[in-house]
């Protein structure tokens, strides 16, 4: 990500990863920083589409033998429709992008 933002990419997020993030720091300090850092990328909301079509994508990964989770599918739905890359380290989505136009980043890549 910082690689993004340095090279002035637009970079945007969905409150669910935020939630996500903040799950996993202990201390008001840390919590403070996330919500800090956060606010001045912009938030992408899910619409109804995205869930109608975050299911359809879950269903189709399923008949092709991967399971991908309800959350997983809704942070990858706005992204095939925005033609956005998803920034992730979780395997999951590399999977499931070899059954959709899903772009997703690499750690690999510089």
């Amino acid at each position: 990500m910082r690689q993004a933002l340095e090279r002035g990419d637009t970079v945007i997020t969905t409150g669910v990863v935020l939630q996500e993030l903040l799950k996993g720091f202990s201390t008001p300090r840390a919590r403070e920083e996330i919500v800090d850092r956060f606010g001045a990328i912009p938030l992408l909301f899910p619409d109804r589409l995205d869930h109608i079509d975050a299911a359809e994508l879950r269903n189709r990964c399923r008949r092709a033998g991967l399971q991908i989770g309800t959350i997983d599918a809704l942070l990858a739905q706005p992204c095939l429709r925005h033609a956005l890359t998803l920034l992730t380290t979780d395997k999951y989505f590399s999977r499931a992008a070899a059954h959709g136009p899903l772009r997703v980043w690499s750690p690999s890549r510089t």
